[in-house]
Parts: C-alpha cells; sequence; structure tokens
C-alpha cells in the first residue's frame, strides 16, 4: 500500500474526528485519532479475553478491577482476588515503566514503538495460551501491554480517546450539546463495544488464540504505521510529511 493511498484513508478518518480548524488541513492530532480507535477497539478485545477466560479479571479497563477485587474480597467465589491484583499491578508497572521512557514531548515519536512492545507482549501471551502455560502469566502480560497503551495515550492527551475509559465520554456524550465531539465520542464508545464483541465471539466459538492472535495484527498494523507516519502524528506535522 502505498504512502498516498494510506494518507486517503487516514486523513478523511482524522478530519471526521477531529475537523480542520486554524491549525491547518492536518487537524489537531494529524493522523493519530484513527490509530487510537483501533487501540480502543483492541482494548475490548483484550478484556473480553481477560474476562471470559481469565478468572474475569480485566486486563484493560482497571475500574472494572477495583470493583472486582471489592467484591473478591467479600467473597464472591466467582471472581479472583489474586488475579484481579496481578491486572491490577502489573498494568500500574506497564504505565509507570512507560512513564519513565515518554520525557515531556516525546510521546508521538514514542507512540509506534511503545505499541510494538506492547504487540510483543500480546504475542507472548497468546504462547503461552498456545502452550498451556497458567492464566495468571497470560493476564499479567495482557495488563502489562495495557499499562504501556494508557501511559501514551496519557501523554498524547487527545481529547476522549482515551482507549480504555468510556465513563466520562459518556457522560460528555449525554451532557453535552451536540457537536465535533459527540462524532468521537459516539466512535469511542462504538469501537470499544464493537472489540469486545468481536473478541468474545472469537473466544466463545475459536477460544482465546484467536482472539489474541486479532489483536496482535491490530497492534502491529498501528505500530507500522505508528512508526511510518510518525510526522504526521501531531499539529506540527508538515502537510507533505511520510
Amino acid at each position: 500500500m502505498t504512502s498516498g493511498t494510506r494518507r486517503g484513508i487516514l486523513r478523511p478518518l482524522a478530519a471526521l474526528l477531529f475537523p480542520p480548524g486554524p491549525q491547518g488541513p492536518g487537524g489537531p492530532h494529524g493522523v493519530l485519532p484513527p490509530l487510537l480507535v483501533v487501540l480502543t477497539f483492541v482494548s475490548g478485545v483484550v478484556d473480553a479475553v481477560s474476562y471470559l477466560g481469565l478468572d474475569h479479571a480485566f486486563v484493560a479497563n482497571m475500574t472494572g478491577n477495583v470493583v472486582f477485587l471489592g467484591l473478591a474480597l467479600a467473597g464472591d467465589r466467582t471472581l479472583s482476588a489474586p488475579a484481579t491484583l496481578l491486572a491490577l499491578g502489573a498494568f500500574v508497572v506497564g504505565a509507570g515503566a512507560a512513564g519513565r521512557l515518554l520525557p515531556g514531548g516525546t510521546a508521538e515519536r514514542a507512540f509506534g514503538p511503545l505499541v510494538a512492545v506492547q504487540a510483543l507482549l500480546v504475542s507472548a501471551a497468546l504462547a503461552m495460551t498456545a502452550g498451556g502455560t497458567g492464566q495468571l502469566a497470560v493476564v499479567a502480560l495482557l495488563a502489562l501491554g495495557m499499562g504501556l497503551q494508557n501511559a501514551v495515550v496519557h501523554r498524547l492527551g487527545v481529547p476522549d480517546l482515551t482507549t480504555t475509559v468510556v465513563t466520562r465520554t459518556l457522560t460528555g456524550l449525554a451532557a453535552d450539546p451536540w457537536g465535533a465531539a459527540s462524532v468521537r465520542r459516539l466512535v469511542s464508545v462504538g469501537a470499544l463495544v464493537c472489540g469486545a464483541l468481536s473478541g468474545g465471539l472469537l473466544m466463545l466459538r475459536h477460544g482465546s488464540r484467536w482472539a489474541l492472535l486479532a489483536a496482535v495484527a491490530l497492534l502491529v498494523w498501528v505500530a507500522v504505521l505508528g512508526w511510518w507516519r510518525r510526522t504526521e502524528l501531531s499539529p506540527a506535522a508538515p502537510p507533505g510529511g511520510r
């Protein structure tokens, strides 16, 4: 696929989420927004795998894990306090590690490489699943990768595209007047729902391997585009960047 073809796909999608304004035709966040939508879809996929197949623990949405931890400690036998604690801990470690690697103003340049690291972690989880390794190790790898993802997305600071948390997004969608922000909020929520639906269908019908394989493929695609188009991930990108 040529650079021109990719530009024809990513730029209109970015303009749909963030209509161009005084900052130029590229929008305030370059071609980054559609890539974040794909990461939101991936979050839904991996959470479907972890909830349905890994002791009902989330690896992407930590709000749910905090609630699950309280319920597990209260005595709910369908939930696992060790798995939930491990997911929380690995997520924090991943986010902390990424934060140390992201000094101010470097998130756009580090986006592609960090998503590539996340793809490697999910690939390792896939290999362990195929090899029948214990579930807790898979939980740790997936949560570690999601911590990396959330840290870089946090540093990027793209409005309404956090890739995991939709509570505030839904609040803004309901409370604020309809506008451009409403479109990206709908897209964000829809991407998470579609990711969970797709991951759930793959998980229930074919097992976790196919769901994790789909997540790896999408992460590799985002990482390659994030690296190749790194000069177009910010408002300072030149119109004719790579």
